[in-house]
């Protein structure tokens, strides 16, 4: 039986958040489960070990983060935040679904613009 709340979701979905933009794979891995699916623009995965490998490259461009919006449920969240970054995107508005079981993301799909990227992409994909 999944338990959960809109506070264990907020708990879970802003602890990875933080952790993630502090580059603390370790915190950030404490509120993943298993089985876990990644989606964005660029990459997917269905390892959450590869999407964490990769956190702290995507971190070593960020040069800060304006939250806009968090939503709750019972077991579903949406971020909506500007990631601001040291390349010629400069700053990227995002959207973030996440889905949990057990109080735990099972579930991220990233959502943004993906044009400005492009010229980088090489450097992106795994």
């Amino acid at each position: 039986m999944t338990t959960s709340s809109p506070e264990r979701t907020r708990h879970a979905v802003r602890g990875y958040h933080e952790a993630r933009f502090r580059g603390d794979v370790t915190a950030a891995a404490e509120h993943l489960g298993e089985p876990f699916h990644f989606q964005s623009p660029f990459i997917s995965s269905d390892d959450r070990t590869g999407h964490l490998a990769a956190l702290p490259g995507f971190v070593s461009i960020v040069t800060g983060v304006e939250l806009i919006s968090e939503l709750y449920g019972e077991a579903e969240a949406t971020l909506v935040y500007d990631v601001h970054t040291a390349t010629p995107v400069g700053t990227q508005r995002t959207a973030e679904h996440f889905r949990l079981e057990d109080g735990r993301i099972v579930s991220i799909m990233l959502l943004f613009d993906a044009s400005p990227w492009q010229s980088m992409k090489a450097h992106i994909e795994p």
